[in-house]
């Protein structure tokens, strides 16, 4: 099974878990940091897993649990206590792992001693490894290939592996220590009242050479390239400040883990893109990094530029059927495994998405919103029109105006929208759906980005252009509306099927296409109403199917859970359509539930009603820190703003419509074509300092249909 069609086949790492995360590289561990190589745990660098058993033991005797933090996303601290000690109550041994992830693993552990006698200990760490791939692990399906070698050198021992001619491994560094084959280890006597300290690196190796290590020991550690990067980051970022602080902590977490998901082309170090999310998905995903650098657009739209620059140099140019490359498609996922190549899309690029080729036009219109520079859309623009005649060409397969999809080979994705799991489109009745299968919110994103593209032309000043693009998006429109609704049901079909039929689902997706803007207004109260209806919302948030279907399960991974970036989008488009107080409860829900998860929303959590659980149930392999659910606190106060910048008209909307729990609200730092904002929203007044002179403010939600007034002027 190839691993882009294995999605759901993770394993659980286990209650308590850990995942620690620099860049493309984690680490996931147990609740008192070591790596059990029967579960997904593990050090991972370039989707290969480095380090797959990593076991602390002090005299003999594992370490006892006794709490875990993580102060950056690339750190994680963990305080135990040594075994049981014969003749004593309690252990007097306090045993403290300081863990950084990046290129290498560095550990400094510590043992503190709170007897008043000097204590004789044997600290051992025995470790393993596989090198295997990313995906070999999370299906449990590892295998020792290739030929293993483990060779001392005074103060490191060297692990490597040959797998299809390419050498990998890593080398421990340990001063002092004694090195077994598998393991190293100290005699030491910690004194009364005293401690011990040591630290012990993991380096990777490539073809026997040792990449530089993130964390070099003459080093201070607030000069490693994490610390520099991670306050680089967070100093440049936009700061919220609210009444209620476990919503202030929310933001802050969110800002912090899409910070440490990002990664870079190294053919490119100034592109900064975010990987999907730990563990499984740190790579980059058109989809997902489209998705969370548009919603990011208010803490970061570099972020944005850099995601649209990496996929255009990617972007399809022939028709290949293994990797369902189709010129102009913009692709679902770079891997850089074992079986792959080493720099980012030198292999194993997978193109079988149908939804990332309009978001990509959509967020290039979007960004132009937030001030793109000239030359960087010079640069795009060919690439946005590439993706249309993509849309044109190969994604509407019976010229009917709709984009479909049918995967071109037996192990590609089958179902190619955000709900990508094999049985994640079905009708009401649970049967599934075959394709060729048009998905609603596919529909909604092409009528965005034939806006966007409308936008882009008047911006350059082609009026024929836009008008084109304008007619197209309308005629979708309308197109849409006719064939996707069920007026005996109230809302809109998930799908058209292979011989045309509304795949009659009452699911999530039609709330995306509230935020894309293509419903007609006639339709939207209905579609709010199911929504917000006890079958969709839980009190925590929207479902992504309703409780009432034939394939409705709370507990799995898109018939019945809830997503937070799912909810991101509904809650936006019922904003856009005037639903204000539903736009809220959802917010509201989403920030609550992240209050139980140490607030970080997790990709997904199961679709229990509140009123039947009063926390949210944990979806056992939700990926966290993940891309869109970091973005989702800040796309949501975006929403509940109201802001809506237009650069090129030299316009900004703003007409806040917070709930009043969230108190006052102070956004300072917020990037805008250059300049730097301060929203401030006291006793529901609002200011705004830092605006550029030539824009105008509206102090009142942007028409729904502002783009079109605009493009036909």
């Amino acid at each position: 099974m190839a691993a882009w069609n294995a999605d759901t086949l993770a394993r659980t790492a286990g209650v308590g878990a850990v995942t620690i995360v620099f860049g493309s590289s984690f680490c996931v561990s147990g609740a008192n940091g070591d790596i059990d190589a029967n579960r997904p745990h593990g050090y991972f660098f370039r989707d290969t897993r480095l380090v797959s058993e990593w076991d602390l033991s002090v005299n003999g005797l594992p370490v006892e649990p006794l709490s875990s933090m993580t102060p950056q996303p690339y750190r994680a601290t963990f305080v135990g206590r040594a075994g049981h000690a014969p003749g004593r109550a309690d252990s007097p041994l306090v045993v403290q792992r300081e863990r950084r992830v990046g290129t290498g693993l560095r550990e400094d552990i510590t043992l503190r001693n709170f007897s008043r006698d000097a204590l004789d200990c044997t600290i051992q760490l025995s470790f393993d490894a596989d090198f295997a791939d990313i995906f070999e692990v999370k299906e449990g399906r590892v295998q020792h290939k290739g030929e293993h070698t483990s060779i001392h050198q005074a103060d490191r021992l060297v692990v490597e592996s040959v797998r299809d001619g390419e050498a990998r491994g890593f080398v421990v560094h340990a001063p002092d220590a004694t090195f077994g084959p598998d393991r190293l280890s100290y005699q030491v006597t910690v004194p009364a009242h005293g401690s011990w300290m040591q630290t012990i690196q993991v380096v990777p190796t490539i073809d026997h050479v040792e990449v530089e290590s993130s964390f070099p020991i003459d080093q201070p550690l607030k000069e490693s390239e994490p610390a520099r990067r991670f306050l680089a980051w967070h100093s440049h970022v936009p700061v919220a400040s609210l009444e209620d602080d476990s919503i202030e902590d929310v933001i802050d977490r969110s800002q912090k883990d899409i910070g440490a998901l990002r990664i870079f082309d190294p053919q490119h170090p100034d592109r900064a893109v975010v990987a999907a999310g730990a563990p499984w998905f740190m790579a980059l995903f058109g989809r997902d990094s489209l998705l969370t650098s548009l919603m990011a657009l208010p803490v970061d739209p570099s972020l944005a530029l850099g995601t649209l620059q990496t996929l255009a140099g990617l972007q399809g140019d022939t028709v290949d059927r293994l990797t369902e490359e189709q010129p102009g498609r913009i692709l679902h996922e770079v891997r850089l495994g074992s079986d792959a190549g080493l720099a980012l899309g030198g292999g194993n690029v997978y193109y079988g998405t149908a939804d990332a080729t309009p978001l990509f036009v959509d967020l290039l219109g979007e960004l132009s919103r937030w001030g793109l520079s000239p030359e960087a859309l010079t640069d795009l623009l060919p690439h946005a029109d590439r993706a249309l005649d993509w849309a044109r060409d190969y994604g509407d397969r019976d010229g009917d105006g709709f984009i479909e999809y049918q995967r071109m080979n037996d192990h590609g994705l089958i179902n190619q929208g955000w709900k990508d799991s094999w049985d994640g489109i079905n009708f009401a009745d649970g049967t599934l759906a075959e394709p060729p299968i048009a998905l609603c919110e596919i529909q909604g994103y092409l009528y965005r980005a034939y806006l966007s593209r409308a936008l882009l032309a008047k911006q350059l000043e082609n009026g024929d252009s836009a008008a084109k693009w304008t007619k197209k998006a309308a005629e979708l429109k309308a197109e849409f509306n006719k064939r996707f609704w069920l007026p005996d049901r109230g809302y809109f079909a998930i799908a058209l099927d292979k011989d045309k039929r509304p795949v009659d689902s009452c699911a999530s997706n039609m709330g995306h296409c509230l935020w894309s803007g293509i419903v007609d207004d006639d339709k939207a109260a209905s579609v709010a109403e199911h929504l917000m209806s006890p079958q969709m919302f839980t009190g925590w948030g929207v479902r992504t199917l309703a409780s009432n279907m034939g394939a409705y399960n709370p507990a799995s991974y898109h018939n019945g859970s809830v997503w937070p970036h799912d909810n991101a989008l509904i809650a936006a488009g019922l904003m856009r359509y005037g639903f204000v107080e539903e736009a809220r409860r959802i917010a509201f829900g989403l920030f609550e539930a992240a209050d139980f998860f140490g607030d970080r929303l997790p990709e997904l959590f199961c679709g229990f009603d509140r009123s039947e659980y009063t926390e949210p149930v944990t979806y056992p392999n939700s990926c966290s820190p993940q891309a869109w659910a970091a973005a989702t606190p800040l796309y949501l106060i975006r929403t509940l703003l109201r802001f809506d910048p237009n650069v090129p008209t030299h316009e900004v909307w703003l007409a806040p419509a917070l709930p009043e729990d969230f108190g006052d609200l102070q956004v300072d730092n917020l990037p805008l074509a250059g300049a730097r904002l301060t929203i401030d929203v006291v006793n529901e007044k609002t200011s705004v300092s830092g605006l550029p002179e030539n824009m105008t403010l509206h102090r009142e939600p942007r028409p729904v249909h502002a783009e079109i007034v605009h493009l036909s002027r």
